[in-house]
């Protein structure tokens, strides 16, 4: 990470609430798919207390995101519509995930694959 993050100039929703787009200062950008952000949720129910307790999120693929809520002035949370509404996504949090997207990204990929879990949600029995 950064040793001084920048701050965001614009957060914006698009493609139906599936893309999560910020703009920085410094004129970078990052889009990050409602997917990459749902599975990255920093709160306690994905994350856990500690990381023996973090969970792997799957079925995931078509989640969006309905509704981004500022949270202070150094967070937002972002409500998904599988009703998951408790991180609270700092900025500092969203440029890591923004920066290090595709590492990240491959280490789920590799996570699901691993215990046989899946992008899709499970179709009903």
């Amino acid at each position: 990470m950064i040793a001084e993050t920048p701050w965001p100039t614009e957060i914006r929703l698009s493609s139906g609430g599936s893309l999560l787009t910020l703009a920085y200062e410094d004129g970078s950008e990052h889009e990050m798919s409602a997917e990459y952000l749902r599975v990255h949720s920093p709160s306690a129910e994905v994350q856990g207390h500690s990381p023996s307790q973090r969970q792997t999120q799957f079925g995931k693929r078509l989640v969006t995101i309905q509704e981004i809520r500022p949270t202070g002035n150094y967070a937002v949370r972002l409500v998904f519509d599988d009703r998951h509404d408790s991180g609270i996504f700092t900025f500092v949090y969203l440029r890591e995930l923004g920066e290090l997207q595709e590492q990240k990204w491959a280490a789920y990929l590799a996570e699901l694959e691993a215990k046989g879990l899946s992008r899709d949600r499970k179709p009903p029995h």
